[in-house]
């Protein structure tokens, strides 16, 4: 397996958190289509979700994409504080995961400070201003896949 990506889904504020990921992680987003690009006939969109994110995708470091889309309102809404799933961001420094965990943190819930764990890595745990579920960790100890 080469990656992993996690895609996460919106209630209608995809692209809104994706400038506030980017901010954090830097980088451009390498795809971005709302569902008023792929209107046709054999596909109608209503004209309040046109603006809609279909897709969108944030690359993080050399390998990895985040990626995210709004749930159309015909699909009902998505419970993101009901989301028991994370995404383990793993920093190559201390100063990068206090960074990113800072960043991404704000305006959040901190479930766990971040810093030196009992299992030897320095790492912290939130769920940022939409939602959404972080573990931030850095292993001095890791040397590569095993």
């Amino acid at each position: 397996m080469r990656t992993i990506n996690p895609w996460i889904n919106f209630n209608g504020n995809a692209e809104e958190a994706f400038t506030f990921y980017r901010s954090v992680f830097g980088g451009e987003f390498t795809r971005v289509i709302r569902f008023g690009d792929l209107a046709s006939a054999e596909f109608p969109v209503a004209e309040r979700e046109a603006n809609k994110i279909m897709t969108i995708a944030l690359p993080l470091g050399k390998h990895n994409v985040l990626i995210a889309n709004d749930v159309p309102e015909f699909m009902g809404p998505v419970n993101e504080n009901e989301n028991r799933s994370k995404i383990v961001v793993s920093a190559e420094s201390r100063e990068e995961a206090d960074q990113i965990f800072n960043g991404l943190s704000a305006g959040g819930d901190i479930e766990g400070p971040i810093g030196d764990s009992p299992w030897g890595t320095y790492a912290g745990m939130f769920r940022d201003k939409y939602g959404i579920e972080w573990i931030v960790e850095f292993d001095p100890d890791y040397h590569g896949p095993i």
